[in-house]
Parts: structure tokens; sequence; C-alpha cells
């Protein structure tokens, strides 16, 4: 008995191996990032296989790529010899969730789909549905290290089949015309229907033929069933073939004996196609399984590289390419937002904004690093400073090298500087003097080269950062910015104050318009982004020369450490805010409910009611930000433009428009002239009369 046991030829199968692209990595990452976030339901991905392997070295391979998470249909090409599959991803969102599925339960289910795809006969229609895989995952985007799980679902039914002899390759069973007559049939068939299965049928008349496994029912010249084999081996098939005698022994128990097997195997070698390798196997006697279960028992599980049932990692923190995985990983913290806080983020509108930083100081290096936290790209900086000593310790994008020799350009410096942080920045640095009211002009045509450099520069931009030391140097890029209708966002600093703003929003100035009506106040809580008042809309005289007769302490920017920071973070913030909104620029902006009255706060209510639905997901959008360390406080106060405004008013803006530079001369040797223009100077004469003005005096005495 011990010796005809030992005398049975059992067949036995190659088990898949699994083969996965980094690409697969990259594009799992991707996904997981942008698609699923926290959902860790099973989806649908594709795998595919070929049966061209000629060496008997190479593994059964089944694939994963990019491409498997494409909606592909079994009938697409794959490759010359490719099979499509399908496959079940189940991506944890930690690792103790990746360890504790229950790994049984899970094939088990795959296992149950197959045989109810047995059972319906849907796998007779489309034997791909036989070829199933499973892929448990968790992605570590930290650290890019990958763990994963595969399965290949298949029946223990029958629980053994024996041969009558050895699986014999197909070249030594038939002639070589024979060969190329069923090579003929299975190349029609192919052409045809697609199929990893089918039936070969033999007339003596008319050949060879290939019919669909849906067809086995009625065709009485059976020659063999044959399947498209990854396996390599000589005596061994492919992992494919179990779950197809499964079926064949549902629906046609009764043919399964003395059934002839083909594992056709279609390959080239150099240069020429090769099929000699596939095997023929014989069928001798078929044993199934003692249980009564209604669904047989499913295995398949691949083991790891030690040979054991268990998880497998890669890491591809070393291989990936580093810039690449640099821009993967910095706008990382940015997608986590949309998983739960902020599903409605728009960061690709962030992304594509590019703003421009007038200075380079401790603002604009604070500034730009906020930027870049948000996933800003475009950056250029304006200045004509160079890097001194005192610098480094304050303006976190210099260097003590970058003080050396005399000091490199700060806008130059600055943007290499964020290109070291991050290669992908398109950052750039511009060294120019930006002209300014009542700084007496000396060369008239390099001012006006520098003047149409700042126009054409803030024209290639979306929104423009005032970060300058001085007053007046914000005075031609507010009224350019008000000019070509760009966000313009203003921070200034106190020594333990600061002020952040946005100034209002209006179109690009058309040459046509000419704006006269002035001012109606503050009726509500709100007021549109276009009403809204610019840095200078609160003046009531022309900004000159501040620098003119100053002390070492005020000539530079004296402020306590930490204000810097909190105004460029706010600056940011507050562009941020603008650009989420339905309404972009021009966003109502709020005011703190300290500088309204009563009557004011209930309006205010009931216009957040009605604007509820086109609200920034971000909360409210301010028109200023007025910060007072000393006590800790903020106050959001909003002021509407001034009609007599010197940068954003209607009149200077329309005489620029007008005259150009020739206005701007005159405005850069005396800026008086932006009095008589806005009329200001007008203004002071009106309140000057009504200071001067006689007040008779009352008489005294009792009235009736």
């Amino acid at each position: 008995m011990s010796s005809a046991v030992d005398n049975e030829k059992i067949l036995q199968f190659l088990p898949f191996s699994s083969v996965i692209s980094s690409s697969f990595w990259h594009k799992l990452t991707q996904m997981k990032i942008d698609v699923y976030a926290l959902n860790d339901e099973p989806v649908e991905i594709t795998g595919y296989y070929t049966n061209q392997s000629i060496s008997s070295r190479l593994p059964a391979c089944l694939n994963v790529d990019y491409s498997s998470f494409e909606n592909r249909q079994v009938s697409d090409a794959v490759g010359t010899n490719g099979i499509l599959c399908q496959g079940l991803l189940q991506n944890t969102n930690t690792l103790e969730a990746f360890k504790d599925i229950n790994k049984q339960t899970a094939i088990n289910k795959c296992g149950e789909q197959i045989w109810n795809d047995i059972l319906s006969g849907a796998a007779l229609s489309n034997p791909s549905l036989l070829t199933r895989f499973l892929l448990l995952t968790f992605a570590d985007l930290k650290k890019y290290q990958f763990y994963y799980w595969f399965a290949f679902p298949t029946l223990v039914f029958p629980s053994k089949i024996l041969l009558n002899d050895d699986p014999k390759e197909v070249d030594k069973v038939l002639t070589k015309e024979e060969l190329l007559q069923f090579q003929q049939a299975y190349d029609e068939f192919k052409s045809s229907y697609g199929q990893s299965a089918f039936v070969v049928e033999k007339n003596t008349e008319l050949g060879y033929k290939c019919h669909p496994l849906k067809e086995l029912a009625n065709l009485k010249d059976i020659m063999w069933i044959g399947f498209c084999d990854p396996s390599s081996l000589p005596t061994n098939p492919g992992w494919p073939l179990r779950n197809l005698l499964a079926l064949l022994a549902h629906h046609h128990k009764e043919r399964l004996v003395g059934l002839s097997i083909l594992c056709w195997r279609d390959g080239v070698r150099d240069g020429q196609r090769r099929v000699g390798s596939s095997l023929l196997i014989e069928i001798k006697d078929v044993v199934y399984p003692g249980e009564t279960d209604s669904i047989p028992k499913c295995l398949g599980w691949e083991k790891n590289e030690r040979g054991k049932l268990g998880a497998r990692t890669v890491n591809l923190s070393n291989s990936m390419d580093p810039e690449r995985l640099a821009e993967s990983a910095v706008d990382l913290n940015l997608k986590l937002m949309k998983w739960r806080l902020l599903p409605e983020l728009n960061l690709d509108l962030i992304q594509n904004t590019k703003c421009l930083l007038l200075g380079a100081g401790t603002l604009g290096c604070y500034v730009a690093r906020t930027l870049m936290a948000w996933g800003v790209r475009h950056i250029t900086f304006v200045d004509n400073g160079r890097v001194s000593y005192s610098n480094p310790v304050r303006q976190s994008l210099f260097g003590f090298d970058n003080c050396l020799n005399g000091g490199q350009p700060k806008a130059e410096s600055a943007a290499n500087s964020l290109r070291k942080i991050f290669p992908g920045m398109m950052s750039r640095g511009i060294d120019l003097r930006i002209p300014m009211p009542g700084h007496y002009v000396t060369d008239a045509e390099e001012v006006e080269k520098d003047v149409q450099m700042l126009a054409d520069t803030i024209d290639e931009h979306d929104v423009v950062f005032l970060l300058t030391d001085t007053r007046e140097s914000r005075w031609l890029p507010s009224m350019l910015s008000a000019y070509r209708g760009k966000l313009a966002i203003n921070a200034a600093l106190g020594f333990d104050t600061y002020l952040v703003m946005r100034h209002g929003q209006r179109e690009p100035w058309n040459p046509g318009q000419v704006q006269s009506e002035k001012s109606k106040g503050v009726m509500r809580g709100a007021l549109a982004g276009r009403q809204l008042g610019c840095y200078f809309c609160n003046d009531v005289v022309a900004p000159g020369n501040s620098t003119k007769d100053r002390t070492l302490d005020q000539q530079c920017t004296v402020t306590r450490p930490g204000i810097s920071l909190i105004a460029s973070g706010l600056a940011v913030e507050l562009m941020v805010s603008v650009l989420q909104h339905p309404q972009g620029g021009n966003a109502s902006a709020e005011i703190s409910t300290d500088a309204m009255t009563t009557v004011q706060q209930h309006q205010q209510q009931e216009l957040e009611k009605k604007e509820a639905i086109n609200s920034s997901p971000l909360g409210v959008v301010p028109h200023s930000i007025r910060g007072f360390l000393h006590r800790h406080q903020q106050v959001l106060p909003a002021t509407e433009a001034f009609f007599n405004c010197t940068a954003c008013s209607p009149l200077v803006i329309q005489r620029y428009a007008e005259k150009g530079y020739a206005f701007l001369a005159e405005v850069f040797n005396d800026s008086d002239v932006l009095e008589q223009v806005s009329g200001l100077a007008d203004l002071h004469k009106d309140i000057a009369t009504i200071e001067d003005w006689d007040y008779p005096e009352e008489s005294e005495g009792s009235t009736d």
C-alpha cells in the first residue's frame, strides 16, 4: 500500500510570485494622499501575468505597476501575451491595523467570490474571474517604507489530482506541422476572444479549433482543455490551473478523469516564437475533499523572502529621486489637512499663485518660509540691499557666509536659499531700488528703468507683499498694484505693535473710467473687498522722505524679535484666506466686535447668516489685523477706501494712467504733488478755514 502511494504522480502547481514596480508605490502614495485619505476599504485594482517565460529559472510572476489603478477591462491588451487579472487592494491607516487583519478571513472572502462565480457559471463565460489576487498594504509616507502581503486565492477542490504520467512537452507529442496548425487556431481564438482558458477541438477534416469554455458542454471531439500558463518549470503548471480545475470539477465532473490539459507557453527567444516548452498533462484520477462545507477551503498567501508566511517590506527612500521625494514630502502636511479638517481646501490654487515679495529682510524671509509651507512654488524677491553681519540672526534665509566680502545681494541670496531648502522652488531675486516720493531723482533714465521693471514684475505676479523698511517705499507698489488690480498684502512693524492688512482689490484700471463718487461710510459690520482702503487711506499727508536727519535707532527697524514672526505668519494666512474665499479679493472684511456698535453687531450677525455659504473654509477674512504685544491683544478694524488717498484713489491712478512716468518723476522730486493731485491740499485748506471760523459768543439771559 505504501509503495502504491509513493508511486502516485500527484499534480503540483507553481505558485505566483509578486513583482511590484516602484511606480506602483509612487501611484499608491499619490492615491493615499489625494483620494483614499482615511478610507481603508478595499478598492479594485488590476495586475497581469504572461505565459511567455522560456527560462526554467524564472518564477511565475504576477505584476502590478502604476497602471494597476486604472479602470482596465479584462479584454484590454497588456503587452504581447499579458493576461489581465482583477485584484483588491486594502491599504490600512496604521501598521497595527495592517498586522491585525485576519488573513484567513480575508482570503476566504476572496475564495467565496471565486466559488460564487464558479457556481453561477460566470467563470465559464469569463475565465479571468478565476485568477484574482488580494494585496494588503501599509504606507509609511514619512519614511517611504511600505509593508505589503500578497495572496493568490485558490480553492482546494479537487483536493488531489493524479496523473497517468509525467507532463510531456508539446513538441514531443505533436509534429512540427501539427504544432503550427494549432498555433494558427490559438491565434485566431486569441484575436476573437482574448481569454486565458479555452477548449481545443480536433476534427479530422478541419484540424484544430479553439473554443470558449462556455461551449464545452456542446462539443464532442474534445482534445484538450488549454490555459495560458505562467510557469516555466518542465513538470509543474502555474497557479491559474488550480481554480480552472475547480471550475471543471463542478460543471463537468464526469469529464475530468482522462482529460488532457494543455499548459500553453508562448514565448520568444532569439527573435523566434517558441511554444515547444508547453506541457500536456493527462489526468488519471481525481480526489475530492471529504468535508461537507458549501465553500471549499481557500489558501494562497505568498511567502516572504525567508520562505515563511509573512509580510514583506520595501524602503524607497534611498532609491527615489531626491527632488521628487522632497516634492512629495513638502506637500504631505497640506494634503493631510484635506483628509479630516478641510476637505474643500484648494491646494492647487495656492500652489500656482505667484507671489512678489518687496523686501528681503526679516519680514521677507519669514513670509517666504511660510509661503513655502503653504505649498507656494513661485516667489520673487525685490531688494537692493546686501546681507550684513547683523542680519542672519533675524533673517532666516541668510547665514554667516552670505555676509562675507561686503555681503551678497539680499534678493538673489534669499532666492538661492529657497531653492536649497526645496529644489522645486521657482524663485528669483531682483536687485532693484524702489523709487520713492520725496527722494530726489538724480539719474532720471535709471529711475525710469527701475519703475518699468517694478511695474512689469508686479504685472507678472498674482499677489504683492509690501515688506519694505520705510513707509514711502510702499507708495509706488501700492499705487501700481491698485492700477493693475493685484491683491496687495501689507505688513508693518512697530517696537511692540504690528499691522497686517490687505488692500482693497478692484478691477485693473480701465483707461475710460473716471470715478468721482465719494465714500458713503461704513453702514454695517462688513465691507466688500473692492471697498477696502489701502495702507495710505488713513493718511492726510503725502508720504515723504523719512530717512532725513535720523539717528541709528531711527534708521533701523527696532522691534521685539517675536513681532516679525507673528506679522509674517498673519500676512501669509490672510493671503491664503482670501484665495480660498469664493469671492477671492472681493471677500467681505469682518470687523472686530470691539469696534462695532450694538446695532452693527446685530447687522453683522444677520450678514454672517446670509453669507455663510460663501465664507472661507479658513474662517473670517479681515481687512486688517492690528496687534499689541504689550497687551497680547489683536483687533480687526476695517476702513473704507479714502477718495483722496495718495496711493489708490481714482484721481491719482487716473493721473498715472494719463502721464505715466512723467507724473511719477514729479512725485519723486516733490511729494507735495500727491496732495495736489489727490485733493488733500484742498482738504487741508477746508480744514484750516473751519478752524479759523469766528464763532459769535452767545448772549446770556433767560428766554421765555
